[in-house]
């Protein structure tokens, strides 16, 4: 039989289908610096995009796919951004984009900023307002205990101070 009638080699192509990022079906709430940053990671992936058309690399076509699919996750996140001005909050309570000190029992003090999905990093302290953590904050003001439900069980932890900034 002649190979051109033949089906391709599948292995070709492995690994060269990217999966589209999931989209949040929750609102895409955004503070003044994670819209920056949706912007900010638009602009640097059409650069990445231009610069990998320009060196006329057509052999790497999974990277030319990633930027592609990250950029389409990108632009739809920024079409969908809800900008949040935090000095527009109710300052008594905790509400997205606060800056909260909470104290756990142990008198241990933790600092968090509660931000929307795209901004949230744990190592710079930045929640997501969907976390099991900001759920329990939002809506409590300084003083008040609340109840957070741990996989090691229950902690109660008092709101030592909220603050809004830009």
């Amino acid at each position: 039989m002649s190979r051109a009638f033949v089906k391709e080699n599948d292995l070709e192509h492995a690994g060269i289908d990217i999966p589209e990022r999931p989209i949040s079906p929750e609102k895409n709430y955004v503070t003044p610096n994670g819209l920056k940053e949706l912007k900010g990671n638009i602009l640097l992936l059409e650069q990445q995009k231009n610069e990998l058309m320009q060196s006329n690399d057509y052999s790497n076509k999974q990277k030319k796919q990633q930027l592609e699919r990250d950029l389409r996750y990108f632009i739809k996140r920024l079409e969908s951004a809800i900008l949040v001005n935090p000095k527009e909050q109710d300052k008594r309570k905790v509400l997205f984009s606060a800056f909260v000190d909470i104290e756990n029992d142990f008198g241990s003090v933790s600092s968090f900023q509660i931000v929307g999905e795209d901004e949230s990093n744990i190592k710079i302290n930045k929640i997501a307002y969907t976390s099991p953590l900001a759920k329990a904050l939002i809506g409590n003001k300084v003083d008040d205990e609340v109840l957070f439900n741990k996989p090691s069980g229950h902690e109660v932890l008092t709101i030592v101070k909220i603050q809004y900034k830009l």
